[in-house]
């Protein structure tokens, strides 16, 4: 099976996030995808590299058996910038010719706004490293989504964009109160879209560093009190991250399964490439 990874992340972002030793989305995804299905194929392309005139065209696209979509630092309404609505337009073609899509925190943005949605800023402001109570929709409990995830779960987050209007053919799976949407899959025209607004692809070490690559952001918008604040915050992802069995900093970081155990957190992932597998046996 073959896969394209869309990794929106500009060049100078993934030099930031370089710097602060965080893997490139593409990358993340790469790995979950290795894990649940090994043979599989992927490609992957960096749209902001790109001129939009090069954008893969519905013969490239439906060569795929699946479409990922990663994270991104972008605005989606920036539309001013060419490559942001050549993005919007690349996820309506791939509606069009009915591709089976997959996307977190950006992907999820990037659907809804394809398929008739919008896109705000978030009145509370950023969610940023746990998404706290996120609970399963009516809907949610019966969709193979989320088949195998608790009723209610924390998730790695790290967005300042929510869907605001819920495009027609959007199915709402998960919520929080701090940012409604957390998870909706997406039937429009010939496609299917299965997205989270948090990250399954983060582990605490990832989040650990893109804290460092935020680390100014995040201290003006209060989340640190200072420098050392944020750094110990860090040492503490980082030291959970090399011994899962801390319950001190279990305890301190709030945290459980959902967080810690891989089978839990990237269930979604794995269900959407199930489904993928079985609609192409």
């Amino acid at each position: 099976m073959r896969f394209l990874i869309i990794d929106s992340y500009s060049k100078a972002s993934r030099v930031k996030l370089d710097e602060a030793g965080m893997s490139y989305a593409w990358k993340l995804y790469v790995d979950m995808l290795s894990k649940y299905m090994p043979d599989a194929e992927y490609e992957v392309f960096f749209p902001t590299d790109s001129k939009v005139e090069d954008f893969p065209g519905e013969q490239k696209l439906g060569s795929f058996d699946g479409i990922i979509w990663t994270g991104s630092d972008l605005d989606i309404n920036e539309t001013h910038i060419p490559t942001n609505v050549g993005q919007v337009k690349l996820a309506e073609l791939a509606f069009e010719i009915g591709s089976d899509s997959w996307g977190s925190c950006w992907g999820l943005q990037i659907a809804a706004v394809a398929a008739g949605g919008t896109v705000v800023k978030n009145s509370r402001g950023r969610e940023m490293g746990f998404g706290r109570k996120i609970t399963k929709t009516k809907e949610g409990m019966n969709h193979p989504m989320l088949k195998g995830k608790p009723s209610s779960y924390y998730a790695f987050e790290s967005h300042y964009d929510i869907v605001g209007k819920i495009p027609a053919g959007g199915v709402v799976l998960a919520e929080n109160p701090f940012s409604g949407i957390q998870a909706m899959v997406i039937n429009h025209k010939k496609g299917t879209y299965w997205a989270s607004q948090y990250h399954p692809e983060y582990n605490l070490y990832e989040v650990a560093r893109l804290t460092l690559a935020r680390e100014k952001l995040l201290t003006e918008q209060g989340f640190f009190k200072d420098h050392d604040a944020m750094q110990l915050h860090v040492d503490k992802m980082q030291d959970l991250y090399k011994d899962p069995k801390r319950t001190d900093l279990i305890w301190q970081l709030g945290i459980d399964e959902d967080i810690l155990d891989a089978s839990i957190r990237q269930v979604e992932f794995k269900n959407w490439l199930d489904f993928i597998e079985d609609k192409n046996k």
